[in-house]
């Protein structure tokens, strides 16, 4: 009878649950441990560890049992090279290493000598070795995973620099249907694309013998390359060599103005026409206190590209600040299947670009229109009558105002809502709190006429959002102060991520009941996993206590950069994270969970 509750426990109730739940249901009891032991554990498949940072013992802890697992997903930051490759063996299939802050280039030689099967390899790794070495380990990881069907690197740093994928055009496996560089050179892209050609004619007469051999023929699908330039000689030779393109996902970061004979032109921008099957595309110039953008793309380049490639259903659009709404139109209008349009930077863009939005393009998802300074609530008006619409992304489009937040309101799909830096007020927010929007994301970062009023109007009112809201983004409103954070604690049953930084008359009563928050998750509360209180300068060494163990039992990020604790930092970090290992605590100043997603700095303190 015994080994029947086991079984049926195992099976109706503990396999339903995720890793987090699992853990907490195997601390309760020996006969709870041991059903997750022998009867989960074993039968897992697939397991992602990328919302944490595991330390040695942590992962070994996690991994012993888990013997049948084909997709594994790492949080590395805390991890060394002996740790990694004891995970690493044949029976993988699907591999992502992500936030590898100590792992050398030898852990590419571990997977290529371990992981022969391996068909999906995802790397983020710090460039602890010289180029000449990180290539002689990219090309042995290559040569020892003859079937990969994805590959994505990110290599950041200084040491290996843009020409670290030399060696990668001489080594991938025919099988490849993704590929992702980061970063890349221009003129290195280019001799990539050579190598996805699927004819023999760039060889000589001296190599005639090697005609009698069939020539690679690679099935890319989809391309994302991180480069110093996107120009028309690039763009040519992706859709000479990869004409059966679905994605194409291209970035460039120039440190200077390019020479107009080698940048992006139309004659680029109609090539992409060449590839019939491409559905997303994505061309995005960003430059960081630099004004260089695609200056010689106007509305006649974005008209080409909209005839060229009427199949899109995604595009992504930044740094072209001389098209406008002509141009910007011609997209919504010619590409009927629409689901995701993002535009950065379009100072050319205004409310007419969406005059008939929703008699072109219903199909929308989602918008992002993020820095558009014309932008105006008369924009979202219209966008609020597409009824598919998920996600809508106004950051930075300061004429937004509450006019248009009954629109917003009755998008009954809306998951996530940007309206950092709108000029929305409290009463804005009561629109909101009444509606029935599952809104789950919401950011109201730099709304300065949002003060604690208008967190109450919007939590308070019995709509959806008190029990959807899991990521709140409140920074840099100076109208909000302890009241609407108890309001939050009060109200927000599945708030995970909180964004307070900045936020000057928040002092340790939000921080105490924040903690008395997380000791009543049992009643429902789900735990904080990212908590960002950077600049709180209210804040004084008091509120460690509430900080420490047991409090914020869950919390795996915690930002606490320019308060009283930075200059305790070796205190804070052992008291806060002596007896939690996980714990990442950020004195930097970057975003919820450190800007794109990791840094290479000291694990516990950056």
């Amino acid at each position: 009878m015994e080994e029947v509750t086991r079984s049926v426990l195992a099976e109706e109730i503990l396999k339903r649950l995720d890793l987090e739940n699992l853990c907490s249901v195997a601390c309760v009891s020996t006969t709870l441990r041991s059903a997750v032991v022998s009867g989960v554990l074993p039968s897992l498949t697939s397991l992602d560890l990328s919302v944490f940072s595991p330390d040695d013992e942590t992962l070994n802890h996690v991994l012993r049992g888990c013997i049948g697992l084909s997709s594994l997903t790492l949080n590395c930051l805390r991890l060394n090279a002996a740790s990694v490759r004891g995970v690493l063996g044949p029976h993988l299939r699907e591999l992502h290493l992500l936030r590898c802050s100590l792992l050398s280039s030898t852990v590419l030689t571990s997977i290529g000598s371990l992981c022969p099967n391996l068909r999906v390899l995802t790397l983020e790794m710090a460039d602890l070795d010289s180029p000449a070495v990180f290539q002689s380990n990219l090309t042995q990881m290559l040569n020892g995973c003859p079937y990969l069907e994805s590959l994505q690197l990110n290599i950041r740093g200084i040491l290996v620099d843009a020409t670290a994928f030399q060696s990668v055009r001489f080594s991938l496996p025919e099988t490849l249907k993704v590929l992702r560089l980061q970063p890349l050179l221009e003129s290195e892209a280019i001799l990539l694309m050579n190598r996805f050609k699927v004819t023999g004619t760039y060889l000589s007469q001296a190599d005639y013998s090697a005609l009698l051999s069939p020539s690679p023929s690679f099935t890319l699908q989809s391309l994302s390359l991180v480069l110093d330039l996107i120009s028309d000689r690039l763009i040519i030779a992706i859709t000479g060599s990869l004409p059966q393109l679905v994605k194409l996902d291209l970035e460039d970061r120039p440190e200077k103005e390019p020479f107009p004979d080698s940048d992006l032109t139309y004659t680029g921008l109609q090539a992409l026409g060449y590839c019939q099957q491409l559905t997303s595309l994505s061309l995005v110039r960003t430059c960081y206190n630099r004004k260089i953008s695609f200056k010689r793309i106007n509305d006649m380049g974005i008209f080409l590209l909209s005839e060229a490639c009427k199949g899109l259903e995604s595009v992504r659009l930044g740094g072209f600040p001389k098209v406008s709404d002509a141009g910007f139109a011609s997209l919504l209008h010619s590409c009927r299947n629409l689901k995701k349009f993002e535009i950065r930077g379009a100072f050319l863009l205004s409310d007419l670009a969406f005059h008939d939005v929703t008699g072109s393009s219903c199909s929308l998802q989602e918008v992002r229109l993020s820095t558009c300074p014309l932008i105006t609530s008369e924009a979202v008006k219209k966008l609020g009558l597409c009824g598919n619409l998920e996600v809508l992304d106004l950051g930075s489009c300061k004429s937004i105002s509450d006019s248009c937040l009954n629109s917003v309101s009755a998008l009954r799909k809306l998951t996530s809502l940007n309206l950092a830096g709108a000029d929305v007020t409290d009463s804005g927010m009561l629109a909101l709190g009444k509606s029935d929007v599952p809104i789950t994301q919401l950011s109201l970062r730099g709304c300065r006429r949002v003060s604690d009023r208008g967190i109450s109007h919007l939590l308070n009112n019995e709509g959806t959002i008190t029990k959807t809201l899991s990521t709140l983004d409140l920074g840099h409103m100076p109208g909000i102060s302890d009241r609407a954070i108890h309001t939050i604690t009060h109200c927000c049953k599945a708030l995970t991520e909180l964004s307070i930084r900045s936020c000057f008359h928040v002092t340790d009563s939000s921080i105490e009941s924040l903690a008395t928050r997380e000791r009543q998750a049992e009643g429902g509360s789900k735990q904080l996993r990212k908590l960002n209180v950077h600049n709180c300068v209210s804040l004084t060494t008091g509120a460690l206590r509430w900080l420490s163990k047991p409090s914020f039992a869950g919390l795996h990020w915690l930002g606490l950069g320019q308060t009283r604790f930075s200059g305790r930092k070796e205190t804070v970090t052992a008291t806060i994270c002596g007896q939690r290992p996980w714990l990442t605590l950020c004195f930097d100043g970057c975003e919820l969970g450190c800007c794109d997603g990791w840094e290479f700095h000291t694990p516990q303190r950056h």
